[in-house]
């Protein structure tokens, strides 16, 4: 039996880990686009560590595009298998693959238009790297299942779900296997994304089974986020100096799943209480509106505060002076106006979707403030203004930083280094190997020296291809 790291190995995007069972059975565990500007990287998504036809099933750990964004192309590219999942994961795939498509469409559209202005040009016109039809047949190919309950995939293999508190629907997974000849059993555990303990909307997340093999994720091994106590009063200081004394936009970029609705949450809360300043709150994609909606249809993931909040509230993501934009007419105005407001706009690392318009019409305006609420890769534009960057080159222009950059890392839904720890405590005893992945190797070899310090002994940082036998 081997593991095969085919994608976030060293990386933080790009989830992919392909199991080859020792009968030639082939699991696939996430299959996440690459986000970030590597040049290293930069033929990824459209390249396969293996061929997607000979992959007989796919387990998917929740649906933030660097796990799920590549399914349509493993489809089109020849995967027939089943693509398992929770419910509420199920349900989101079917926003964000179908958004990933048809931003791929434009974008392959906006390129070729400006190449066919250009002359004796070499270069090849550029074609999407799935489209929407893709996306209907990987659908199609989506099976759902609760959480704590064991289901087969194979004659050797049942998988358990159990929640991540990552995201709606994220889960950790295991797998128990049974050698058919043998009769042995052999036990992996991914974490996937692990959540953190005491936020808002989502359960806690839960610790996994004990495993004998464990593929763990490591984006924050090297830090501890900033403590939640004062995480309210923060958030409201800079709105005040934003919006009321500096009265300039504060713009949130966050992801449309999941940061959204918790920072659309905080504010409700806030509104409830009377502390609100009375300013416009624009949410700012039509990925997240839809989005909002999946998580209204969900609320078995909620957790207890949440569910006591909505015996006051019985919509926690809505308020009167907040507007879910959808137009595009409408996101263009909030370019263009000089009205104090809030914007939370997509993507979070601000590489791709209407966020990418909002910083290039207001970045060099001193009154504005980006408040970055989560992490960035550090080529995409979000990572280079959270280290610093004092211009950036935008829609082939360059601008210059003028705009007060904030960060708020306790917004991550992204377990810290002790909170990981914390949720593979349980393993310790019985672990064979630890596989770190889904972070940067700096990082990764910080949390590798901190895990041994702390008991883990075979902890690997596996490259991108690297396979291991396990035995």
């Amino acid at each position: 039996m081997t593991i095969k790291f085919c994608g976030a190995a060293q990386e933080v995007t790009g989830s992919a880990h392909l199991i080859t069972l020792d009968s030639g059975y082939r699991i696939l565990l996430d299959c996440g686009l690459y986000q970030g500007r590597n040049k290293e990287m930069v033929t990824f998504n459209e390249n396969w560590h293996f061929k997607p036809a000979t992959v007989d099933c796919m387990i998917l750990s929740h649906a933030h595009i660097d796990h799920s964004g590549r399914i349509p192309k493993l489809v089109k590219d020849g995967f027939v298998g089943k693509i398992h999942a929770t419910h509420a994961t199920r349900s989101l795939c079917a926003i964000m693959l179908l958004d990933s498509a048809k931003i791929q469409e434009r974008d392959a559209e906006y390129y070729n238009k400006k190449l066919k202005k250009k002359k004796n040009s070499k270069k090849k016109p550029r074609k999407p790297l799935y489209t929407s039809v893709n996306v209907k047949e990987a659908m199609d190919l989506f099976v759902g299942y609760g959480y704590e309950s064991w289901f087969r995939i194979s004659e050797e293999v049942e998988v358990f779900f159990r929640d991540a508190g990552h995201i709606l629907g994220s889960a950790s997974v295991t797998l128990r296997i049974t050698d058919k000849s043998s009769g042995k059993v052999t036990t992996i555990g991914f974490t996937g994304d692990i959540g953190r303990p005491d936020r808002p909307i989502l359960r806690d997340p839960l610790p996994m089974p004990e495993v004998d093999y464990l593929i763990c994720e490591s984006t924050y091994g090297d830090k501890e986020h900033e403590a939640k106590p004062g995480e309210e009063e923060k958030f409201l200081r800079i709105i005040k100096e934003t919006c009321v004394e500096k009265r300039g936009k504060l713009i949130i970029p966050a992801f449309s799943i999941g940061r959204t609705q918790e920072i659309v949450y905080m504010l409700d809360q806030l509104e409830s209480a009377g502390a609100l300043p009375k300013i416009p709150v624009y949410v700012d994609s039509p990925l997240a509106v839809n989005a909002t909606t999946v998580f209204g249809a969900h609320p078995e993931c909620y957790d207890d505060d949440l569910h006591e909040y909505m015996l006051l509230d019985d919509n926690p993501f809505g308020f009167n002076d907040l507007t879910y934009v959808k137009d595009v007419a409408l996101s263009k105005q909030l370019n263009y106006s000089h009205e104090p407001c809030i914007i939370i706009s997509s993507s979070g690392m601000m590489n791709a979707g209407r966020v990418r318009h909002h910083l290039f019409n207001s970045v060099e305006n001193k009154k504005n403030t980006f408040l970055i609420v989560g992490y960035c890769s550090p080529n995409t534009p979000g990572g280079m203004l959270k280290n610093g960057i004092q211009s950036i080159k935008l829609y082939g222009e360059h601008k210059m930083v003028l705009a007060d950059i904030e960060t708020m890392d306790s917004f991550s839904a992204h377990a810290d280094r002790q909170e990981m720890m914390d949720f593979i405590d349980n393993q310790k005893k019985g672990l064979k190997k630890l596989f770190l992945v889904h972070g940067e190797q700096p990082t990764q070899e910080k949390f590798r020296t901190f895990l041994q310090e702390n008991g883990y002994k075979k902890v690997y940082i596996p490259k991108l291809g690297q396979a291991f036998d396990l035995k």
